[in-house]
């Protein structure tokens, strides 16, 4: 059983501003140095040091030296789904008029990374539509590939081999916290991702978890996945779940 004392423990890192702060920018799944997280937490380097200190020892948070620097990441899904959640909890308990919103804020919500997987408009439509043609099954906390998903996804190029995934849970549902519903975690949610840009289909943008759609990727999705970009009305398959269309924001967007 879990101490009350280190659930508080956990709750008090992460609940300070300037942590909360770096760990949110280290859910891109990229790994950074002190200075470039004091630069996105606005605080001194020192200051992110320390704080960087307490979240590696708490085991929330990976360290690893590369000549003189020091680069962080998240230090497990786990972790990352743990940060998701919080993230999702607090996104329903704002009113959403009381939100703010700007061009960058919808480009976050269209498509961004959690963590090593796709999240947003985005990967909510392609675990719906991967459910919708019963490749997938999700219920409650868990995920199942079914056998027409297994020859789907291995032709798309994912590694579903028994050892490819190593320890890390197989597949899962991850809610998603600016669209209140799911899309596609653990394993099979980071091959999909990786499988997308090894094909060009997505690029990421370099100081943060947006990822933007190429003109190689709106034909890869329409044919793979059945999810249209063009602007016109969404699939069937999303429409049932209320989604009419997605909004687009490919590489060459301003």
């Amino acid at each position: 059983m879990v101490a009350a004392a280190n659930m508080v423990e956990v709750a008090a890192l992460v609940g300070d501003t300037g942590r909360a702060t770096m760990l949110a920018a280290l859910m891109g799944g990229q790994a950074l140095t002190a200075s470039e997280l004091a630069s996105r937490a606005r605080i001194s380097r020192s200051t992110a040091s320390g704080h960087l200190g307490k979240l590696v020892r708490a085991r929330l948070l990976d360290v690893t030296q590369k000549r003189r620097n020091r680069y962080y990441r998240i230090a497990s899904p786990l972790i990352a789904g743990m940060l998701e959640g919080i993230k999702a909890v607090a996104a329903i308990e704002v009113p959403q008029r009381h939100q703010p919103r700007s061009i960058g804020d919808d480009r976050l919500r269209f498509a961004r990374t959690c963590y090593d997987h796709l999240a947003g408009q985005l990967g909510v439509a392609i675990a719906d539509a991967l459910v919708a043609e019963g490749h997938i099954v999700l219920a409650g906390d868990g995920g199942e590939v079914t056998a027409s998903g297994i020859n789907f996804l291995s032709a798309f190029g994912a590694a579903l081999g028994p050892k490819s995934g190593g320890r890390r849970i197989f597949c899962r549902p991850c809610l998603d916290w600016s669209e209140r519903r799911h899309h596609l975690a653990g394993h099979v949610g980071a091959e999909i991702h990786r499988c997308c840009l090894e094909r060009g289909w997505l690029r990421r943008d370099r100081d943060s978890r947006i990822v933007r759609v190429t003109p190689a990727g709106q034909i890869g999705l329409r044919k793979t996945f059945g999810i249209d970009l063009s602007g016109g009305r969404a699939p069937a398959h999303l429409r049932a779940h209320g989604v009419m269309n997605l909004c687009l924001w490919t590489s060459s967007a301003e």
